[in-house]
């Protein structure tokens, strides 16, 4: 099973009854309307090993889907929400890959974010189930609707073959910083097969100090160089790969406030951060947010969204800061 980190916002209930819950859901969604307040007082105040007992308890007690009676009586965003959150952590980001790459166009920031900030452990189950689920590849996906240094950076990250150690060898640090400046700062034209090689196969600790190293000899951040050097999709990753070696939690506070700022929502990335990572790190992602903007978290999804959507949000929010 995954794991549910002890930061986040969603805790598991006290005196929990798996079947107590289970006709209390039924009971909800039964007969004419839907209410939708039982729903989310039970949904979402469970942990994720709790909702997978629901829906045990649901079809033995009941002998009907749980999801399937979800999906017939709620829909929009707040149905995604819902769904999200009865999905097992792993099958949920299998789900987001799949959906990212159906049908016609890309949702590439989709791609992005899920291989840049797994680790190497959860990739692996991921192509598992992936491949269960499919009866294909993640990686045969990946090649067959992306293309040229983005696909290869994708895939190379879907490997989830990352050093997990923290061994920093200094020698090779400064060798793989000088190795950088010359594959772009330094030379016309970029080789983006170095940027590749470095930047998805070290370990954290490794890169962190090729990072402080690269600062010395090319006189700017490794961000900028990427900026500067690179465009489009491929430089999305690379440098969601750099902020999720650095900190995870303000890369997904990022997301957040990037999935809310301007003129409309972009609802699929608001709903999949919070739904994963609301147990595992939210307090922490909800910090650097509010460190970031000057504004929290909870008061950025009061103003953008409403209804029962709103409401579950919030509470996956975990309180204003």
């Amino acid at each position: 099973m995954a794991k549910v980190g002890n930061r986040g916002t969603i805790k598991a209930a006290l005196g929990f009854r798996a079947e107590e819950d289970a006709q209390k859901l039924r009971k909800a969604m039964k007969g004419l309307g839907t209410d939708e307040d039982a729903i989310i007082d039970i949904v979402a105040k469970r942990s994720i090993f709790q909702r997978q007992e629901i829906l045990i308890a649901y079809k033995s007690t009941i002998g009907r889907d749980l999801i399937g009676d979800l999906k017939s009586e709620l829909s929009g965003n707040f149905e995604k929400v819902i769904i999200g959150l009865m999905t097992s952590i792993t099958l949920y980001d299998v789900q987001e890959l799949k959906r990212a790459m159906k049908g016609a166009g890309t949702d590439e920031g989709c791609l992005i974010e899920i291989l840049a900030s797994r680790s190497s452990e959860e990739i692996q189950r991921i192509n598992e189930t992936y491949h269960r689920q499919y009866g294909t590849t993640l990686e045969k996906d990946i090649v067959s609707d992306t293309s040229s240094m983005f696909r290869r950076v994708l895939v190379s990250l879907a490997t989830g073959n990352r050093d997990q150690g923290n061994y920093v060898d200094e020698g090779l640090a400064q060798q793989d910083a000088q190795c950088l400046y010359e594959a772009g700062e330094k030379k016309w034209g970029t080789n983006e097969g170095q940027f590749l090689t470095i930047l998805c196969s070290r370990n954290r600790s490794h890169l962190l100090k090729v990072f402080d190293e690269y600062r010395k000899i090319a006189k700017k951040d490794i961000t900028e160089s990427i900026k500067s050097e690179m465009s489009g999709d491929l430089e999305d990753a690379l440098l969601a790969v750099v902020k999720c070696i650095r900190n995870k939690h303000a890369y997904f506070a990022e997301r957040l406030y990037g999935s809310m700022k301007g003129l409309g929502t972009d609802d699929d990335t608001l709903i999949r951060v919070m739904v994963s990572r609301c147990e595992i790190d939210m307090l922490d992602i909800r910090h650097e947010f509010k460190t970031m903007y000057g504004k929290s978290l909870y008061s950025f999804i009061q103003g953008d969204t409403s209804g029962d959507y709103k409401k579950v949000l919030l509470l996956l929010c975990g309180g204003e800061d």
